[in-house]
């Protein structure tokens, strides 16, 4: 039963990380590169003491540039971050491209192929 709870104790956690970070890229960075940046999912570490933090973006041409814009104000969203969520310590954060939509699409466009050309599975 601890288990159970503590694994919704740290979704909890995860969320509020996440939505936190997403207000402060949206209201306290002033970044241009950082407007089609969207961070998707937090996955934090057994002890708390990491964020892996997920980001994607909707326009595939300016990954990389807000790649560099991220990671730039790495300790800004950290600092931020600290200053709303009140804990102890606020986790380290490691930004990480989420290509989860990209591999979406490349499977969907895949089996349409397949389809079209006949071939069943």
């Amino acid at each position: 039963m601890a288990k159970v709870e503590k694994g919704i104790k740290k979704a909890k956690f995860e969320d509020r990380i996440l939505n936190e970070l997403n207000l402060i890229l949206r209201k306290d960075l002033n970044d241009t590169r950082l407007q089609f940046a969207s961070l998707t999912k937090v996955d934090l570490s057994n002890d708390y003491s990491v964020a892996t933090v997920y980001w994607d973006t909707f326009n595939l041409e300016k990954r990389d540039d807000i790649k560099v814009a991220l990671e730039s104000c790495e300790s800004k969203l950290r600092s931020s971050l600290s200053q709303v969520i009140k804990v102890r310590h606020t986790p380290e954060i490691k930004l990480v491209y989420d290509n989860q939509f990209e591999s979406e699409q490349y499977i969907t466009d895949l089996l349409g192929s397949e389809i079209k050309s006949g071939k069943s599975f």
